[in-house]
């Protein structure tokens, strides 16, 4: 219950979200009479939302957040665990398995048996992830058929299914991997705040950030109300409002 709660409140606290809620005030403002205030409202809204989806300043923003750690391009060799954080997915079985796992688990498993091949010694592969609130399998297990369909063995993948969440995943790497060294495989904007929960168990992760979304080559200063920078937006402020709790809690 706890994490759909936190889930609730994330919603209710991300950029268009924010913008909307705008809207309505000015809108109710608006419908008693109150016209200086419903235009101010309303002014604040539309700059709100025009800031949040313009496609050069978000791509700005979110590129300097996604490079704080590089990519990870040659891994060391003689590492023996490679830990990739789920994400999300719908179980389908009429789809096949890329589709039924999202584009940000897919980029980020592949990212994870990339680095798996590059090392001289086969390492094990952790993939995590729980059932969810309305799914009953789990994203561990998604992945898992996704690693093996793409050529890992078996002996080479653990399965991580009961974290809901990174700091349960950060809690599950330090039971299972101690001291050990390990490749953490996670999307270039969650790498800063799954770095700090995993640090904080006293574990050893190398970071390999991938499911890079931002670029500043060629910038569309025409890209007013873009869709795509509006998701962005909510990647950026999902990510700083994590880090922000993490900051409240201590944790």
């Amino acid at each position: 219950m706890d994490i759909l709660l936190k889930k609730m409140i994330t919603f209710v606290m991300m950029p268009f979200s924010l913008g909307m809620i705008l809207i309505i005030i000015g809108l109710i403002l608006l419908h008693k009479n109150q016209f200086v205030r419903a235009k101010i409202i309303l002014s604040l809204s539309f700059v709100w939302i025009f800031l949040i989806s313009y496609d050069p300043l978000v791509n700005s923003m979110l590129y300097d957040y996604e490079n704080i750690y590089p990519a990870l391009q040659t891994p060391p060799k003689k590492i023996e665990y490679i830990y990739v954080l789920g994400n999300g997915h719908h179980t389908d079985n009429t789809h096949p398995i890329t589709s039924q796992l999202n584009t940000t688990a897919v980029v980020r498993l592949t990212e994870g048996i990339r680095l798996y091949r590059e090392l001289d010694a086969l390492p094990l592969i952790i993939v995590s992830g729980y059932s969810g609130v309305y799914d009953p399998t789990p994203h561990a297990v998604m992945q898992k058929i996704l690693a093996l369909s793409l050529g890992v063995k078996a002996e080479n993948l653990h399965l991580a299914s009961s974290p809901r969440d990174t700091q349960e995943e950060a809690l599950f790497a330090k039971n299972l991997l101690g001291n050990a060294p390990f490749i953490l495989v996670t999307s270039a904007s969650h790498m800063q705040r799954a770095l700090q929960f995993f640090r904080q168990e006293g574990l050893h992760p190398i970071p390999a950030p991938t499911n890079h979304l931002a670029s500043i080559n060629h910038p569309n200063y025409l890209g007013f109300f873009n869709v795509e920078a509006l998701r962005k937006s909510h990647i950026l402020w999902h990510e700083i409002l994590g880090l922000l709790w993490q900051k409240v809690k201590g944790s």
